[in-house]
Parts: structure tokens; sequence; C-alpha cells
């Protein structure tokens, strides 16, 4: 009995399984502490990810691409659900035991302005987790950040400046580089060009796919910019209020758009060709709170093809073929 429950829950195919995560930030309690009212920020999302796949999470600002991330890596704490990383179950894990892991699992922020600390050189903000997990000898450390910095396309006499004197293009390369100094498997991507220029996105965007086949990465990409999600990714999530909606390949969402969110959100892609006539699907109304989500669907409020059963009736997530998920009523 013990084997078919390992078996069940850790796909050996996967690097990274998510199984209905749920995570909510209490914004009322009683003086007892009890939590009366919360914001539901991710809601039984459910996904899995091959070793050496980008996963593109889309969707508006606020709909819980974040923090989806963040609980990924366990930097928010989750209220439900399953995350499973390299065949182990790390949920329920403390800092002490995930200490190792997160070699395994980084993170690069969206902000390269501040997210590197302003009083510590470049070498030094690259070599202090490498000193910290022990990845080379002490001796080494100099020459293995410096190998780094040059993958990363930053210049050797850069090790001894510091974040001020650079640009964003090169501070975020700066923050790739301490990413990957741990040697993880695990790269979550919280919109790294989203900060920075059109020319510097594009070199930014290279660079990740060069080391991605260069080290076997895994990336969680996650970003509002459809042509960049559709550049870098194998596999797309799109999110809504704190759900998954939308789920598949990218061939799949890009040519088949089931859910009436994610062809709207298509719909706004600037086309070059100016010949080519845009159906622009306008949504009417802004997005709900998610401390108070609708019932239903929670796109219903918005749908320009809601229905009644839409506004009572929370819709299942199904597998509509080939791993091509989706939660609408209206796909039957």
């Amino acid at each position: 009995m013990a084997e078919e429950k390992i078996t069940e829950q850790f796909d050996t195919e996967a690097i990274l399984e998510v199984r209905n995560l749920r995570k909510c930030f209490p914004l009322k309690k009683t003086l007892t502490g009890k939590v009366t009212q919360e914001l539901v920020a991710v809601d039984n999302v459910s996904f899995k990810l091959k070793r050496g796949e980008t996963l593109g999470i889309v969707g508006e600002s606020g709909c819980g691409k974040t923090t989806l991330g963040r609980t990924i890596l366990k930097l928010h704490q989750s209220n439900g659900g399953q995350i499973i990383f390299d065949g182990q179950d790390i949920t329920d894990l403390k800092s002490s035991q995930m200490r190792d892991i997160r070699k395994k699992m980084q993170i690069i922020f969206q902000d390269p302005y501040s997210s590197l600390p302003p009083r510590s050189t470049v070498g030094g903000i690259l070599s202090e987790p490498v000193e910290v997990h022990k990845i080379v000898p002490k001796s080494e450390i100099k020459s293995y950040v410096l190998d780094l910095m040059e993958k990363c396309g930053l210049r050797d006499y850069y090790y001894e400046r510091y974040p001020h004197e650079f640009s964003g293009g090169q501070r975020q390369r700066i923050c790739i580089a301490r990413a990957l100094s741990v040697n993880p498997e695990l790269v979550i991507c919280d919109e790294p060009v989203s900060a920075l220029d059109v020319s510097i996105q594009a070199q930014i965007i290279n660079l990740l796919k060069e080391l991605q086949q260069k080290l076997n990465l895994t990336y969680v990409f996650i970003s509002h910019d459809l042509s960049v999600v559709k550049f870098i990714s194998d596999k797309i999530g799109v999110m809504y209020l704190g759900s998954m909606v939308e789920f598949g390949s990218k061939e799949d969402i890009f040519s088949n758009p089931l859910h009436p969110y994610t062809q709207a959100l298509f719909s706004a892609i600037p086309q070059p060709d100016p010949d080519i006539k845009m159906n622009r699907i306008i949504l009417s109304g802004d997005i709900p709170s998610p401390a108070n989500p609708p019932k239903g669907c929670r796109f219903h409020t918005r749908c320009p093809k809601a229905t009644d059963k839409c506004k009572e009736v929370t819709p299942e997530y199904k597998d509509y073929g080939n791993g091509h998920c989706a939660a609408c009523h209206l796909l039957g």
C-alpha cells in the first residue's frame, strides 16, 4: 500500500508538480487571532513541468502570478495543496529542511534596481551564495564567479564595481548570475524584463534561452507580455483572479485558445501587418477584488459569453486533449 501511495504522489518525468495549490492572506482577524476575512491570491492551481521546459504564466496585474511563483519557492507558506519538486514533496518542509533544496530552486526578481544590495560589490554579491552553500572551495570562489560572470555577459572588471554603476540591463544580468551561482535546476523568472527597454529585453531573453540550453535549466517565466511568453515558453498557463483558467502547450494555446479570457488576452496582441484586421475583444468592467470574488465562474462579470449557469456554478477544470486544460461551462 505504501508503494502505491508513493507512485501516485511522485511523477518521475516532472521536475515540478503543483497540485491544487492555495495561498491566502488574512485581511481581518478577531482579538483571539481567528481570521474572519482573507484574500485568496492563489486558488486550486495545478500543473506539471518537465525538466528543461519553460512554463509561461500570463494574466492581468493582480491575478496571482508572482504569489504563485513565490509560493512554489516557499517564500510564502501555502494554505493547501502540494508542491512536489524533483521527486520530493516539499509542501510542509521547514526552513532548516529547505536549505539544501534552496540551491536547486532560485528566483530572478522583477526589479533589478531594488533587488541588489547597494553596498556590496558585484564580486561580493555573487560570492556570498557560493560560499554559504559551499559550491566550490574558498580558494576557487573568485575564479568560479568570474567564469559565471562571463557566461552572463559581464566583464571581469565589473567584479569590484557596485550596482549603482550599472544600467538596468547590466543589473539584470547580475541578478541572473546570482540566481545561477548555486547551480539551480529550477528558476522562477518573475517578470525579469518588464522594467527594461525593448532592445535590452531581447538581449536578456536570448541570454536566458542560451543559459537554459547550456545548463539544462527549467524556467517558470512570469510575464504580462504575450509576445515574450510566446518566444520563450514551451507551455503556457493563463491565470485570472488567482485561478488557472487555461493550461497547455504553446502551440495549442496560441492556435486554439479555449477560454474566453484567453481569447480576449490574445486579441490584444498587436499585429505588425497593417493589412490584417484585428478582431479586438473588449472586456467590460474592472477585475473583481480577490478579497470578495464573484460566485460561480470568476470571469462571468466580464465575460461577453456568460450564461446564468456561469453566475452560479464554478466550472470544472478539464483536459480537452493533449494536456490542453480549461475551466469553462461553454466547452461542455
